[in-house]
């Protein structure tokens, strides 16, 4: 089994990541990294901080040279961070030291991996959004199409009052919702440049620090955070909480689909199941499977990220290190996650046989709730719920149906209170709701 099932051939489709994998590889941060020491260059030559010719030819150069991870590695382990012999091997490419002298003027290691991170991000989130607004839209559709069909709610795993599918598809993706309403904020508060210097105070950078921090991030499409964030860890947790939001959200759905077509139940298919090596009659949920596993991963890795985001002093290589181990694999966790979502979520068909049969089973006791409400009418509330309860117990122990003993010791009640289509509440309004949100997308 390869390190990471991330970038395993053998598990490429299970956890498939889509475009979101090229962006965490090793040449994908160097060309990051490149495109930052290119743009600071450009806008200290803007500025006058450097010579302009000299910012023009860094400028061409990180859009042309190519950087070989493997050419660098011996340099990255004895300084524990790849940016001077990225350097070094960029400054030797530019094969014209009258103008690579001002290559990463004033910068720090940080600063540029920091930078370059963040533009990764900012492409991993973009990705996650399409992703997220295709999910929306099939399960808003399906949630409009099912509003009304009844069937079991349940909670603790038991049976406890009707709901209808559309709003179980609601409950999938009203959080979807709310987190594509909060990504902007997250934009905006987290995709920071990062250039503040070695200890954080800019001294390298000269009186123009803070003006070339500013214009830097206008040249980069990222935001100006008007300080150093060294330590700071608050703009990486802030995009991977959302992260982590996001995949819960997502194995939410998961867990609940391994229970509808589990085979005691069977009151939804998926479109797409798995084949077991030795029982031909399974059809595993394979996909709602990964969904529950990736959230299992992501909460370890969002409290591992919670724990690097402890720095000491105004930097701090460990917690650092810890942070690179993590941030690549949350964001290839949601983008799998994802994968899993957009496929489940096109091809979800309710059972409404099945779930009419769980309705009308279990002796009615589903109707248990309405009853009690009902003989509230007619009785004290306590009083209510007494002689419901004592119903209930008696309808177990003759395994006859509630419905049946409710009306015969109560014949003025409304047959109609046993009908799961009048008692599901607000469900079908939820899911229409619902609809009319991811619809408005």
């Amino acid at each position: 089994m390869a390190a990471s099932l991330f970038d395993s051939p053998l598990y490429a489709q299970l956890f498939a990541t889509s475009d979101a994998g090229r962006l965490f590889s090793d040449s994908a941060a160097i060309r990051a990294m490149l495109l930052v020491e290119g743009a600071l260059a450009k806008v200290q030559g803007n500025l006058g901080v450097i010579p302009e010719l000299s910012a023009a030819a860094i400028h061409r150069a990180s859009m042309e040279i190519q950087i070989d991870p493997g050419a660098i590695a011996k340099a990255t382990g004895e300084n524990g961070v790849c940016v001077p012999g990225l350097i070094a091997a960029f400054r030797a490419e530019m094969n014209a030291p009258e103008h690579a002298q001002f290559v990463h003027w004033g910068a720090t290691s940080q600063d540029i991996i920091d930078t370059a991170l963040m533009l990764r991000l900012r492409q991993a989130l973009t990705l996650a959004e399409a992703d997220l607004r295709e999910i929306l839209a099939a399960l808003g559709q399906q949630a409009q199409e099912h509003a009304h069909v009844p069937m079991v709610a349940r909670t603790y795993g038991q049976q406890a009052t009707p709901t209808s599918w559309g709003a179980v598809l609601a409950q999938f993706g009203t959080p979807l919702l709310d987190a594509l309403g909060a990504l902007e904020g997250v934009r905006s508060s987290s995709l920071f440049v990062s250039l503040s210097g070695a200890a954080g105070t800019g001294s390298a950078l000269g009186p123009k620090g803070a003006q070339t921090r500013s214009a830097l991030a206008e040249a980069l499409g990222l935001h100006d955070p008007d300080r150093t964030w060294h330590t700071d860890r608050g703009p990486v947790l802030r995009i991977t909480d959302w992260q982590a939001q996001v995949v819960a959200a997502l194995a939410h759905m998961g867990q609940t689909l391994i229970g509808l077509t589990a085979s005691e139940t069977g009151e939804v298919s998926l479109g797409g199941t798995g084949a077991s090596s030795t029982m031909p009659q399974k059809q595993n949920p394979v996909r709602p499977s990964a969904l529950v596993a990736l959230q299992i991963q992501a909460s370890g890795l969002k409290a591992g990220l919670q724990a690097a985001a402890m720095h000491q002093h105004q930097r701090d290589g460990a917690a650092w290190f810890a942070e690179w181990m993590m941030v690549p694999q949350m964001a290839l966790n949601l983008a799998a996650a994802l994968q899993h979502a957009k496929a489940l979520s096109a091809g979800l068909a309710p059972h409404p046989v099945q779930m009419r049969a769980a309705l009308d089973g279990n002796l009615g006791l589903i109707h248990a709730e309405t009853l009690s409400f009902a003989l509230a009418d007619i009785m004290p509330r306590p009083d209510a719920q007494a002689a419901c309860k004592a119903l209930c117990l008696e309808a177990r122990k003759s395994q006859t149906p509630l419905p049946k003993l409710a009306l015969a010791d109560y014949p003025d009640l409304d047959p109609d209170i046993f009908d799961a289509t009048n008692s599901m509440g607000d469900a079908p309004t939820q899911a229409l709701a619902f609809a009319n949100r991811a619809a408005a997308l």
